[in-house]
């Protein structure tokens, strides 16, 4: 049995429909019950937990030979660095108790450091906490998502505007498709390594005019590229939507790679294969 924490996210839905796939039992672990029927129909066991909530985490995972696990971002937090350690001590505290033997936890490129990553630090955290476990812990870190466009999808769909943090929108910048990391977690699930590693996976090739281009061809109308200058970044992702606290946070994600220190440095690496405007055409159907 493997137990899927963020089953209703692309990620954690990708790797569970991959393991149904297969015919391996999967244990679909949902904060609302209400969500779980759709895996229930599929064929998973259905677990009810809240990540915050120590005790029934534990239940979900006690019993299964391997765990994937997700630290989510809770954009309401009025303290994200504080709400954001804790809840990955909750999942690693979890982890501890139901003595679940391996655990997959998506992770990103950048968390092999402690600080000046912006969010990437929380992922730092977490990592080393599931290690203090004692379980057999594979962090998989990847970098930009093909699906990242979703974000920005009112500007896209509204004025036609593609917005990019960064002083260039020509950078050459690999981006995986979630489907493919959701297949990657299910064989590293279903055939750990024999000690805990760092898997790095990255994916063609593009940059971010490239990608308001595809997006433009999928719509059939043309798509702005505007390059946000940064003393506005934080004022722009605040007019978005973002809470101040997590604009800040997220400007700290953009000056370390504009500073390139987020690096590929895992133990092996992987690519995906999913064409960019595979993945583009189904976000926008």
């Amino acid at each position: 049995m493997y137990a899927i924490l963020g089953v209703t996210g692309h990620v954690g839905g990708a790797a569970a429909r991959e393991l149904l796939r297969r015919g391996e039992p999967v244990r679909a672990v949902v904060r609302d019950p209400a969500k779980g029927a759709e895996w229930a129909d599929a064929g998973a066991e259905v677990a009810v937990a809240d990540l915050n909530d120590r005790a029934s985490l534990a239940e979900a995972l006690r019993g299964c030979a391997g765990a994937f696990v997700l630290l989510p971002t809770d954009a309401a937090a009025a303290d994200p660095d504080a709400a954001h350690r804790a809840t990955a001590d909750t999942i690693a505290e979890a982890v501890r108790e139901s003595g679940v033997p391996h655990v997959v936890a998506l992770s990103s490129v950048g968390a092999d450091l402690p600080e000046g990553t912006g969010p990437i630090r929380w992922l730092h955290h977490l990592e080393n906490a599931l290690r203090a476990t004692g379980a057999r812990v594979t962090a998989v870190r990847s970098g930009h998502f093909q699906e990242k466009v979703e974000l920005l999808l009112d500007a896209i769909l509204g004025p036609g505007i593609y917005p990019v943090f960064a002083e260039s929108a020509d950078v050459p910048t690999p981006m995986i498709a979630t489907r493919d990391i959701g297949e990657v977690v299910a064989d590293l699930l279903v055939t750990p390594a024999a000690a805990s590693e760092v898997v790095d996976l990255d994916g063609p090739v593009t940059t971010e005019r490239q990608v308001a281009e595809e997006l433009s061809a999928v719509l059939g109308r043309p798509i702005q590229v505007v390059t946000v200058p940064k003393p506005g970044w934080a004022a722009a992702m605040v007019d978005g939507g973002l809470p101040p606290q997590l604009a800040a946070e997220l400007v700290g994600l953009y000056e370390a790679e504009e500073r390139g220190i987020l690096q590929l440095r895992g133990d092996r690496h992987l690519t995906g294969t999913t064409d960019l405007a595979k993945t583009l055409q189904h976000v926008l159907s």
